[in-house]
């Protein structure tokens, strides 16, 4: 028996490929993004013994980690300049500008279904595309994201 339109969009998964990002409110194509990861530091901690038993060792959830976040884009004349690197450029002036950045991943009418709130991001690394004479693929540069943390949310 076939399936329906409603029974497949609830059970098959999302592709990849169908996302945008959002940086300060206004979408920026990527062609990549990878880390997103949310994860929490542990401690261990060794209970002295209270029968003959040697010591019980426990491994408790610590602080939340940072998130770092690799974004890759082509380079586009007009707009790889002007927000990527001005936005990493304002580290150097000793001025922070954190920005809450959005990973949305779409449904096939364009529609978010699940997005990835980077909280508090701010650029730490900007690397420049490859360049071989003897090559014709598309100049790519790649920009490292630091936030507070990675925050899901359900549409």
């Amino acid at each position: 028996m076939a399936l329906t339109k409603d029974q497949i969009k609830t059970t098959y998964p999302l592709p990849v490929y169908n996302y945008r990002v959002e940086i300060d409110g206004k979408a920026v194509a990527f062609s990549e993004v990878s880390g997103l990861s949310v994860g929490y530091e542990t401690s261990t901690y060794v209970e002295s013994p209270t029968s003959g038993v040697g010591p019980r060792r426990m491994v408790m959830p610590g602080q939340r980690k940072t998130a770092t976040v690799t974004m890759k884009k082509g380079v586009v004349t007009g707009v790889s300049v002007p927000t990527l690197f001005a936005w990493i450029n304002s580290i150097q002036l000793n001025r922070v500008d954190k920005k809450d950045v959005y990973i949305r991943l779409c449904d096939e009418s364009g529609a978010a279904v699940v997005s990835w709130k980077l909280i508090n991001a701010f650029p730490t690394k900007l690397d420049a595309p490859s360049f071989t004479a003897s090559s014709n693929d598309v100049a790519v540069e790649s920009m490292e994201l630091t936030a507070d943390g990675v925050v899901i949310e359900q549409a």
